[in-house]
């Protein structure tokens, strides 16, 4: 259809008003039907969040979305543009985005009365029909439904009586357009309150004006539960008003959270051409997301954000990008080792109990990495303690060496060939890596898990230096410790 210019030509061109809930049911359904994806970019909820989104916008209800941070409730919310009409018709000048055929404000009507046909259109594109607040205490009525304007009562020279004198708030100047309010629950109850005629009776108070105003909005909430307790609540009256509350969730597998990390990370065209992360790193990353969420120093209730594993992973190649830069090296790929460059990106992400402030956030990130290394290691290779008797140990080379007296240095900012030259010296170890299944460039990597696994699981000790770690025998401590204890006495 061409953009008509007045009213008339709107009117010729078969042009008919239908509200926007019937504009998103519509569209969603053409997408259906050409098996379209209708969320672009949202991964992990296919057969959960998303069939239910789906069928709340056929039954043209408003939504609340119900998640800990994170879970990607407002990335949905915007996504709901996607299933607009690319343009939408108002009369030229109107602050309520008023439907030329079924116009609201008094500036419109009697714009229309006095221009009949010749009214001017202007066309809006929808991306300018999305409105976005975020619910914080100081948010008033005012700036949601309206206040009475004294500035333009004087201008229009116009009593306080007189209903063009009002300012409309965000509510309003979103007719016909998607109205999200993020976090819900810290929105003061009174205000609260003001939704309920909107939501149901399509009409609002400003001051002294009782406005009658069947406004034509896809209202859309986003909430997090631990607000229900902590700062706020939603009211049950208002949400006996929202039809649809969803549930959103964390990705339960690792291949879907790496799909998320791996999408919204943001690297520059050096870091993707000179930094590899090799999958076993990248399990390892989202495997640190997972321990963190079933962690009983981290406060479930707040969750773990998928933005922990997207700042890691950025944390990740960063850490190996400045060991490449050192060492004047023009290609590296992640270690083990660069993985507490990570640390700063998991202590600002968790919440903790009282538990975890106790033992400190750098001691429970180390944790949580500890707790990875052993998820990751048990993937690939028997827990060291629990072989059968009959069998072989696999590590028995690699004890033995350590045994002798033999101790591994991994330095965090050596280059790729004194990395590799460390490893090889140990005994087994690259045997090992190899029969577990590692190849290519994971092989380094691989012989560096088995290292940190086994120190994981008091089979070596790890020393923390200034530019590294220094692996050792278990034992070989306690015999050290023995001695000295024996000179000084």
């Amino acid at each position: 259809m061409s953009k008509a210019k007045t009213l008339g030509e709107l009117k010729k061109s078969g042009y008919q008003s239908r509200s926007i809930k019937e504009e998103l049911r519509e569209n969603l359904i053409a997408k259906l039907k050409k098996k379209e994806r209708v969320f672009e970019g949202i991964l992990g909820f296919d057969d959960t969040v998303i069939p239910d989104l789906e069928r709340a916008i056929l039954s043209r209800h408003n939504v609340l979305l119900l998640g800990l941070r994170g879970q990607a409730k407002t990335r949905l919310a915007r996504l709901l543009v996607t299933l607009l009409d690319e343009y939408m018709p108002i009369v030229a000048g109107s602050e309520l985005n008023d439907d030329p055929l079924k116009p609201l404000s008094i500036y419109s009507i009697n714009l229309i009365a006095e221009q009949g046909d010749k009214t001017p259109i202007e066309w809006v594109h929808r991306e300018d029909r999305y409105v976005e607040k975020l619910a914080t205490p100081d948010v008033s009525i005012a700036d949601l439904v309206g206040d009475v304007d004294p500035i333009k009562a004087a201008t229009l020279k116009l009593p306080y009586s007189d209903q063009r004198v009002i300012h409309f708030g965000l509510i309003p100047r979103s007719h016909r357009c998607i109205f999200v309010i993020n976090e819900l629950p810290d929105l003061q109850a009174r205000i609260q309150v003001s939704l309920f005629n909107i939501l149901q009776e399509g009409d609002m108070q400003i001051r002294g004006f009782k406005l009658r105003m069947p406004l034509d909005i896809q209202f859309m909430f986003t909430a997090n539960p631990e607000d229900y307790t902590n700062r706020g609540s939603i009211i049950t009256p208002l949400k006996d008003r929202i039809e649809s509350q969803i549930l959103t969730h964390y990705p339960r597998t690792l291949e879907v959270s790496r799909k998320i990390t791996s999408q919204e990370a943001k690297l520059t065209n050096d870091q993707k051409t000179n930094v590899k992360v090799n999958n076993l790193c990248a399990n390892l990353l989202e495997q640190i997301s997972f321990a963190a969420r079933d962690s009983e120093l981290i406060d479930e209730k707040s969750g773990v954000s998928a933005r922990l594993s997207i700042a890691g992973y950025e944390n990740l190649v960063s850490a190996a990008e400045r060991r490449l830069i050192i060492n004047s090296e023009s290609k590296t790929s992640t270690r083990v080792g660069d993985f507490w460059g990570v640390v700063p990106a998991i202590t600002g992400k968790v919440e903790l109990v009282y538990e975890g402030e106790q033992e400190g956030p750098y001691m429970v990130a180390v944790n949580l990495m500890g707790t990875a290394i052993k998820n990751e290691f048990l993937d690939v290779l028997p827990h060291p303690d629990k072989l059968k008797k009959d069998e072989k140990d696999p590590f028995g080379v690699i004890r033995a060496w350590f045994a002798a007296g033999n101790t591994l240095d991994i330095l965090s900012d050596s280059s790729d060939k004194n990395y590799k030259n460390a490893l090889k010296q140990v005994a087994g170890l690259e045997n090992l890596a190899k029969t577990s299944g590692a190849k290519g460039d994971e092989l380094y990597t691989y012989m560096e898990l088995i290292i940190h696994g086994l120190v994981e699981f008091d089979v070596l000790s790890k020393e923390y230096l200034e530019t590294g770690f220094s692996i050792r025998d278990v034992l070989a401590d306690m015999f050290d410790k023995d001695m000295f204890d024996g000179l000084s006495n």
